[in-house]
């Protein structure tokens, strides 16, 4: 099914980062009425994550870094622990989540298994991310991680139940990386 929709307008409001455009539209109800909505919709570009997990530890490796909109909205560290990830650019998504994993976490990951694709805050954002996993083990570590160029981030290595707590407490509150534990704990990887 295709949405029904009449585009009135498409106005670009800032290309400082990314896009950030204004769109006025008309949406054809169910019942046949028109309904005109006016939207601000963030193009950021779309992205990948990657949950790295070891069975033998029952561990997983996760990063920790500033992110300003977690601070704007109430954190007050603005501090945020999530699973590895990056925006693709001109990469597949593959290509992107093994460089973003060396960059980010040190670790040189072998096979990926490929899990679903999400939008994780359609309201307002194109991004569109593609969950990725994939074991690791410590002769992998082929640096100390933390990121390049202007990234500053702290490599995480937990237990399985250390994460989950940090989950049920607040202390991980990014919805990515609380998609992927959950998935690793229903998948039987790893145990609490």
């Amino acid at each position: 099914m295709s949405a029904r929709i009449d585009l009135i307008k498409n106005k670009i409001l800032s290309e400082n980062w990314f896009v950030l455009r204004n769109y006025t539209y008309d949406l054809t109800a169910k019942d046949g009425a028109t309904l005109r909505h006016k939207r601000e919709v963030y193009d950021r570009g779309n992205g990948a994550t990657i949950l790295l997990y070891n069975r033998e530890k029952n561990s997983v490796v996760l990063t920790r870094q500033f992110r300003i909109a977690t601070w704007v909205n109430g954190n007050p560290s603005g501090m945020l622990i999530e699973t590895c990830a990056g925006l693709l650019d001109d990469d597949s998504p593959e290509i992107c989540i093994r460089k973003e994993a060396i960059e980010e976490t040190g670790y040189a990951v072998g096979e990926v298994e490929k899990l679903f694709e999400l939008y994780m805050s359609p309201g307002g954002v194109t991004e569109l991310i593609h969950f990725f996993a994939a074991e690791y083990s410590d002769a992998q570590r082929a640096n100390a991680g933390g990121g390049v160029d202007d990234e500053d981030i702290d490599v995480l290595e937990l237990t399985f139940p250390q994460a989950w707590a940090m989950v049920k407490d607040g202390r991980i509150q990014d919805g990515k990386t609380v998609t992927l534990l959950q998935h690793a704990l229903l998948a039987g990887w790893l145990h609490l």
